[in-house]
């Protein structure tokens, strides 16, 4: 009887788990690239136009080109504030001096819709996932089968996972490119 009652114990604590896990991804997820991902994916209005002043190959912390950005004066569409300089990150051209481009912020950059920026978004979205969901997954099978499930396949699951995140985000960059490429 005690066994039994350890059992449901375990599979309630178990099934608890998956959901905190699952809320912690997705809150984790919105936390760090989400902002940035809405902001490159055009959700909500435009908040501004950016006036193009210089555009460069931008590179991360080890050196590796991360695409162009653009650096310009930010003028609001609302009244929250007055023009700044800004830089608009991963921008879909190299635009020259002058050029006038509509925008969303987040974190105090500018973004527009650009395959290159959903690419390295989706993929960090991906690899931040990958871990939760396989930890969700496993915790669910112990639930399932009311004892500790063993866990050697899903740290294969998760090493591929890691791998294959960056298929997709791969594939949304590329629709992305061909979309602003036909419209």
């Amino acid at each position: 009887m005690v066994r039994r009652g350890v059992r449901v114990v375990g599979r309630g604590a178990a099934g608890v788990g998956v959901v905190v896990t699952l809320a912690f991804a997705g809150w984790l997820t919105w936390l760090l690239p989400g902002p940035q991902m809405a902001a490159v994916l055009g959700f909500g209005p435009v908040d501004g136009v950016v006036s193009i002043q210089e555009c460069y190959e931008a590179s991360d912390a080890e050196g590796y080109a991360t695409g162009t950005d653009c650096t310009g004066r930010y003028t609001p569409r609302r009244s929250d504030g007055p023009p700044r300089d800004i830089v608009l990150d991963t921008a879909a051209d190299d635009y020259r001096p002058g050029t006038r481009v509509e925008v969303r912020t987040a974190r105090g950059r500018a973004y527009e819709l650009s395959g290159s920026a959903v690419f390295r978004f989706g993929t960090v979205i991906g690899l931040l996932l990958v871990p939760f969901l396989v930890l969700a997954a496993w915790l669910f099978a112990c639930a399932r089968q009311g004892r500790v499930a063993d866990g050697e396949g899903y740290v294969f699951v998760a090493l591929a996972g890691l791998v294959i995140a960056i298929v997709p985000a791969a594939v949304a960059g590329i629709v992305v490119e061909i979309g602003m490429l036909i419209f």
